[in-house]
């Protein structure tokens, strides 16, 4: 498909639109020292960004019991949400290009492993509570690489699978759009790194969120 034949552009949140992901590892390794559990790197916080919060803290301490893994993620939250008194910025040019996608006339999404409340949390704070034609967050469908947000986004758009294109920072963004038949473009100032982004054979990878656009506006 040509870049200028998509109608749908999904987006995942942290580490693709917003530079959350620093504070993200910090408050997961703030809830793991106040949960009393050994703190993991850096490298595999980083790895687990992307799916929704229970999935992810699950992934790093696979033994953790139903009412610890309640503590902890009320651990993460606490922490978050006093970090995000100030909302992470978006990256540079995301408000341009994504101004512009919408006067071109996409439909636009995004798809999260960050809870409902969170989502909600961070679209007011910039003012894009109505920007979008559909928010899924992972709390109200299926955690990431799962294929379920993104159909239901579909389905909310009317758009066919190829006429969409999933923008993340993670494998579970790329795995997820392949799983929906889809294509995606990966961000390589995100959660991990664009050698392992690769593997999943995204049409476009980007250093600058501004090269999106540029792509998507190729006539020839």
């Amino acid at each position: 498909m040509h870049p200028s034949d998509y109608k749908l552009l999904i987006f995942d949140w942290d580490g693709t639109l917003a530079d959350s992901i620093g504070r993200i590892v910090e408050a997961m390794h703030v809830a793991s020292e106040r949960s009393g559990f050994q703190l993991c790197d850096d490298f595999a916080v980083k790895g687990i960004i992307g799916l929704g919060l229970p999935e992810a803290i699950r992934t790093l301490y696979p033994d953790i019991g139903g009412d610890e893994l309640i503590a902890f993620r009320q651990h993460y939250a606490d922490h978050y949400i006093a970090a995000e008194a100030v909302p992470s910025p978006l990256f540079e040019g995301v408000v341009e290009s994504m101004a512009a996608f919408r006067d071109a006339g996409y439909h636009l999404a995004v798809a999260t492993g960050k809870a409902r409340r969170g989502l909600d949390r961070v679209l007011k704070a910039h003012g894009w509570e109505d920007y979008f034609d559909i928010t899924r967050a992972a709390d109200e469908t299926a955690s990431k690489p799962h294929p379920l947000m993104l159909e239901e986004i579909l389905a909310h758009c009317g758009v066919a699978a190829p006429q969409a294109l999933m923008v993340g920072d993670s494998s579970f963004d790329l795995q997820m759009a392949r799983n929906a038949g889809m294509d995606s473009v990966a961000v390589s100032y995100g959660a991990q790194s664009i050698e392992a982004l690769k593997l999943f054979e995204p049409r476009l990878a980007i250093d600058h969120f501004s090269e999106l656009h540029a792509w998507l506006n190729q006539r020839t």
